[in-house]
This record gives C-alpha cells, structure tokens and sequence, in this order.
C-alpha cells in the first residue's frame, strides 16, 4: 500500500499517478492534507493508526509500505465553527496530523519528512548548501531593517532588486492566491517603511535569456526552459510561454545532485535562471514544485517515474 498526501484540489499530476499504479495492481490510499479533521474519523494509538475518510475509505496503517508527500495544504475550518474556537480547532488537528506524519517516519518518504520540513522552511540554508556545491546563487538579503534593505540595494543591486516573500501563499499555478515576486526599483525605497510588518528576501534582479523548472528525482534530471525575460515571476504570466525541454550542462546536474543529496532531498522542483551573463544562478528548490506543466506539455514521465522509485524501493525492502 502506498499513501498518498495531497489535497482535496489535486488532479492531473495525483491522476496519472494513481492511474499508473493501478496498471500495475499496486493498492494506495489518497489522504487528503486539508481534510484531515472533522470530515474524517482518526484513531491513533501508540503503535499504529486508522483513518476514515470522509467517503467512508478505511485504511490501517500498518497496510502501508511507502509514503509520497506530494503536498499538504491548510487544514479546512468548519464554516459553521465559533470563530472563537477557530484555533484552538487549528491547533489540535494541526498536532494530530503532525503525530500521524511522524508516526509513519520509519517508512520510506518521498521526500523524507524533517529532511523536507527544514529545506523547505529555510530558503538561506537552500542558497548556502547551493553554493557549498560549487552552484552560483545572487546575493541575499532576508531582513526587517528599512536601513539595511537600502544599504544592500545600493552597494549589489544596480537599480533593480527583487523582493519576495520567503514562503510561497499560492495554492496552484495559475496564480490563484499568489503573491508574486516583486521587481523594487529606488523609486520604491520609500515603501520600505513597513518592513517590519512583513520582513523579506531582497536580491539583485538577474538579467535572464531564459527561466528553468527542473524536477530532481534521484539522480535524474526534467528540465523546462522558458523565455519569460519581460517579467520577474514567471508563474504569475505562465499562459503566454511555451515550455521547451531543456538540457542541463553535466557540471551543474552534477552539483544540483550533490546538493540534493546533502539536503536529504529524493525529490525537489528547483528554479534556476540561465543569465545574460553567461552563468546559471540557482534562486530555490521546493520539495512539493509543481511539474504537471512539464509532464503535460513535454511528455516527461514524472508521475510515472515517482511512482517506479516507490515500487521498486518497497519490492528491494521486501526481499
């Protein structure tokens, strides 16, 4: 049995996933991270765990073989609940999903979870692990201090900086609740007041030929190239660009993969930026990235790859 998370708006990606383990008669449970409350019934006990979903499907922990953490979404509040119960409600289903996560830990992840938790949670260890492995990252800045913002967009940004949120707040890649990256100019330095509301990564804006997203599996590298040179975020104005499959020099797989493999990482969508300069910059990697747009318009296997890694790592486990 292999378990599932992902969300209750998953499809495309989950479907061809699915579709291919059941061509190979392997049973799976989908669990749905945003549903993991009171539209299921969870029994967890000392040694294992039973959940119900909300269509009445039952699984038993101790069924499970392998685990792929495709992606967790927030869990879904009651419209109907007292809104002065609203977190407390949070705050202990919260608590009861991370017990059912780690209860599973000893079983093979993709990816595995705390390895996971704190790449994605910490954006200046991705850039600092990065360029340990000999990749080319932008100079960086994450603060709240109006006066060092300035400090570090005059001395490595030559007039133009790019200022994002270190986590991402967007649901899909259509830009459904996305905030996107922002190009900042000098005539923006007065916006810099409120910094300390909501503190930000500042970086030098690179000058691009081209954007890449290359899904990382074990070793084996899918990459898209995009031209998306006019806008700062590519994931905002993705309709207008057509996706190109794209070879990677084999000294940067080369230390893309060392990286990944120091970061725990199996798998991993990383965002690189091939640059007038010549180089190529490594901005992030997400453990949960999004790649339907490249199985889709560049019929790469990724579903069907991820599915494989699992069966076969659960079969060598078996014998």
């Amino acid at each position: 049995m292999i378990l599932c998370i992902t969300h209750s708006q998953d499809f495309y990606n989950i479907d061809l996933f699915f579709d291919y383990l059941q061509s190979k008669n392997i049973p799976f449970f989908r669990l749905n991270s945003d549903g993991l409350s009171h539209q299921m019934k969870l029994n967890l006990t000392d040694d294992s765990f039973i959940i119900t979903d909300e269509a009445g499907n039952k699984i038993n922990s101790k069924d499970i073989k392998a685990v792929w953490h495709r992606k967790s979404w927030n869990i879904a509040i009651p419209e109907d609940l007292d809104e002065n119960y609203a977190a407390v409600f949070l705050n202990e289903y919260e608590s009861l999903r991370f017990n059912l996560f780690t209860a599973l830990e000893h079983l093979l992840w993709i990816n595995p979870l705390q390895a996971e938790r704190k790449i994605e949670s910490n954006k200046i260890l991705q850039l600092t692990l990065a360029k340990k492995n000999n990749l080319i990252i932008p100079e960086t800045l994450f603060s709240n201090d109006e006066e060092a913002v300035k400090e570090f967009f005059y001395q490595f940004c030559h007039g133009k900086a790019i200022a994002k949120l270190h986590g991402t707040i967007s649901k899909s890649m259509n830009g459904q609740e996305m905030v996107s990256t922002l190009l900042f100019e000098e005539n923006n330095l007065e916006q810099l007041s409120d910094i300390t509301v909501c503190p930000m990564i500042f970086q030098p804006y690179i000058e691009k030929e081209y954007e890449l997203r290359i899904v990382y599996l074990n070793g084996e590298f899918f990459t898209g190239k995009i031209n998306s040179n006019a806008h700062a975020d590519w994931r905002i104005y993705q309709s207008e660009f057509i996706w190109e499959q794209y070879e990677l020099p084999k000294n940067i797989e080369e230390n893309l993969n060392l990286m990944m493999k120091e970061m725990g990482l199996i798998f991993g969508a990383i965002d690189m930026i091939k640059s007038t300069d010549g180089n190529y910059y490594f901005l992030e990697v997400n453990p949960q990235g999004e790649w339907g747009m490249l199985q889709k318009e560049l019929d790469f296997p990724i579903a069907q790859r991820i599915a494989d890694y699992l069966i076969n790592r659960i079969h060598t486990n078996e014998q």
